[in-house]
Order: C-alpha cells, then sequence, then structure tokens
C-alpha cells in the first residue's frame, strides 16, 4: 500500500495559485465560491478549509485582504506608513521584517565585478508560494525566487544567477532547505535567530531595499514614499526599478510597495503570486504568530 504523501502549505500552493487568478478576476463580493470549488474538484468547505489550512483566512477574508480598496485604506489610514513603522518599533503587533532579517551590503567592488571570486550555493525547496528557488553565500541569502509551471526551476535559478556572471555557483538543496523554511516559518521569526541576508547592488538599490525591510507585515507603502524616505522625492520612478531589481523575494518585501493609488502593481514573479503573499500575511497578523 502507498503511503500518501502529507499535504503541506507547500503542496496545497497550486490549488491556490488557481483559486487567486479567480478571485482577483472576480473580487470577493461577487465570488460564486461554491460553483469555483466544483470546478477545483472541491467542495466549498474543503475550499474553505484549504485556504484556512495555507493563511488561515477563508477565501473571501483572503480576497477582501488584497483588494484595491484595503491597499487604498492601508494608505490613507496614516500620512506616512514608514514614519508609522518607525514610531510603532517594537512594540507592534505587527512584526516587522527588522525583528527577523539581519543584512549586510557587500563591498560594492564586488557588485562592479559582477560577483568575481564569490562563491554561492544555489538550490530549492517547497514553500507556500510554490519551490522557492534560493541562492547563498557564506553570510547569508543572496538571492530568493520562485518556480511554477510558467518558471522551472532552473529558469528561476539563471534569473538570479544572471545578476552575477561571474560568481561560482554550486546546487545544493539539502544545504538550502534550512534556509527557505526558516524564512517562511512565521513561528521561528526572531531577533535571536534572524534570516541573514546579503544585499548586493547599487548604493542606491541597497537603500531602497534597507527602507523596504521597515515595512511591517500587513503594511504597505508607495514608490514616492520610498523616494523621499531615502531623500530622493524626485526619483520615484527609479525606486520602482530598484524594487523590481530586490533580488530576495518576500524576505526584502518589495511586494509591500503599491502604486499612489493604493493598486497592487506588477510584480517580478507574478501578480498572482504577489497577491498570495498579501493574504498569507493577512492571515499571519490575524493570528498573532
Amino acid at each position: 500500500m502507498n503511503q500518501m504523501l502529507p499535504v503541506t502549505p507547500a503542496s496545497d500552493y497550486d490549488t491556490i495559485r488557481a483559486a487567486i487568478r479567480y478571485l482577483s478576476e472576480t473580487g470577493p463580493d461577487l465570488a460564486d465560491m461554491a460553483g469555483f470549488a466544483a470546478a477545483l474538484g472541491l467542495s466549498e468547505r474543503q475550499l474553505v478549509a484549504l485556504f484556512r489550512r495555507w493563511c488561515g483566512l477563508s477565501p473571501k477574508s483572503f480576497a477582501q485582504a488584497v483588494a484595491l480598496n484595503h491597499a487604498k485604506s492601508l494608505l490613507m489610514q496614516r500620512e506616512s506608513v514608514l514614519d508609522t513603522t518607525y514610531a510603532v518599533g517594537l512594540s507592534s503587533t505587527s512584526r516587522l521584517h527588522d525583528l527577523f532579517v539581519t543584512h549586510e551590503a557587500m563591498p560594492p567592488g564586488i557588485f562592479r565585478a559582477g560577483g568575481a571570486g564569490l562563491d554561492m550555493v544555489w538550490g530549492a525547496a517547497p514553500s507556500p508560494f510554490g519551490m522557492a528557488v534560493v541562492t547563498a553565500t557564506d553570510y547569508g541569502l543572496s538571492g530568493l525566487g520562485f518556480a511554477d509551471a510558467d518558471m522551472t526551476v532552473q529558469a528561476a535559478f539563471e534569473d538570479l544567477a544572471n545578476r552575477w556572471p561571474n560568481a561560482r555557483f554550486t546546487r545544493n538543496d539539502a544545504r538550502v532547505a534550512p534556509l527557505i523554511a526558516h524564512a517562511f516559518d512565521p513561528a521561528r521569526w526572531s531577533a535571536e535567530h534572524p534570516v541573514r541576508v546579503v544585499l548586493i547592488g547599487t548604493d542606491f538599490e541597497v537603500q531602497v531595499w534597507e527602507t523596504l525591510l521597515t515595512i511591517p507585515v500587513g503594511g504597505a507603502t508607495t514608490y514616492q514614499s520610498v523616494a523621499e524616505h531615502i531623500g530622493r522625492p524626485k526619483a520615484a520612478r527609479a525606486v520602482g526599478a530598484a524594487v523590481g531589481k530586490n533580488p530576495i523575494s518576500f524576505v526584502v518585501p518589495c511586494h509591500r510597495v503599491v502604486g499612489s493609488s493604493g493598486g497592487l502593481t506588477g510584480y517580478h514573479w507574478g501578480l498572482p503570486r504577489k497577491r498570495a503573499i498579501l493574504g498569507w500575511e493577512a492571515g499571519v497578523v490575524a493570528s498573532g504568530k
């Protein structure tokens, strides 16, 4: 008798991805959840259980969490999202990424040389958002992306590795698996056991990425707000380009940056995945993890 593989948040993601596409097109108020569940081969109760297992929210609550009006309300609640982030500090119920991430910027010479002389390991392991693909140095994560039906693991790796054409890469799934597990497990997020990341980019890009690390889970900001924070108020477009080049998805939360109207703008790893991450984080905040 074959032993069934355990159901995990990672193995749920393919179904979740289809559900996100549907909810994104119809919105929470117009969704025919019973009909959609049937199209997936599930009962409505099973679909609700799937979402609760994956992110702690019902499908409609998930859709509401990432709807356009929700993003707008996040930005209208406060004059400056970033200023509020700094003000709440470590006492905030919304966990700040600075609580569980420590980082360092690699010397600019390594960046200019395309990673020449730098040894990196890479590999893949399941995550709540599909197969995660990681590159890492001895200092910590240097890249994090995703593979799915639209992008193979090899293609996702090459997308990350192309940033450092002169670095040496060795695949080792066993070595990167604990890094991936740590990054996606809220119960393990702590200052005592941080996720260590290495930011490799221009001074401007690193400034932008460091600013992203201050946005709390469940929060949002705009490209303009980031530009103002780094003292470059006329550089919102350049900030957008830097956000798009963020090499460490999810951990450096570029998914929390929205358009000036509050709209969910593009995401390197796909807008459905951006919605997935925001909804998953809403579940983390709601559960108080």
